[in-house]
């Protein structure tokens, strides 16, 4: 991997933060991982009364869609977090997914771990965790699709 500064793969990093991303396929990144934790989340979050994890998940795509702030979408993701910290098993996870794809605004390498943990949102209810790695790789936008696939054994990038 091409690792910058804080061991972050460069790949990864916003042209404006000195990095190679450009800024629409950052904004595709954070779409997919709206995408991946939205997709787990109405499945498996179960608080009906907190709606934190569904709006960060809002936000972020309408970050990804240029509606919508950095700072607001990260607010956003901190109240996903917070969520998740008083959640256990899938809803936690799934909780997590949507604090990182709202995180993927600030950085894009965080929409890596959104749909990893969408990932182990799936597995932690005994779900089909193959299918959902397909479903994710499938909606997967064209123009990233080589940078996400390219990381290895990771658990997202396996093709």
């Amino acid at each position: 991997m091409r690792r910058g500064e804080r061991g972050r793969d460069r790949r990864f990093v916003a042209e404006h933060r000195g990095g190679v991303l450009r800024r629409e396929d950052h904004r595709s990144l954070a779409a997919w991982a709206a995408a991946c934790a939205g997709h787990v989340l109405g499945l498996f979050w179960d608080d009906p009364e907190d709606g934190r994890p569904f709006h960060a998940v809002r936000q972020a795509e309408g970050w990804a869609r240029g509606e919508v702030s950095t700072g607001t979408v990260m607010r956003s993701a901190y109240g996903a977090h917070a969520a998740a910290r008083t959640s256990v098993g899938a809803a936690r996870a799934a909780a997590r997914a949507a604090g990182h794809a709202a995180a993927t605004s600030h950085m894009a390498d965080h929409s890596l771990v959104a749909a990893s943990y969408a990932l182990q949102a799936v597995a932690q209810a005994g779900a089909d965790v193959e299918r959902e790695r397909h479903w994710q790789h499938r909606t997967l936008p064209t123009a990233v699709r080589p940078l996400v696939l390219d990381l290895g054994a990771d658990g997202v990038g396996e093709a």
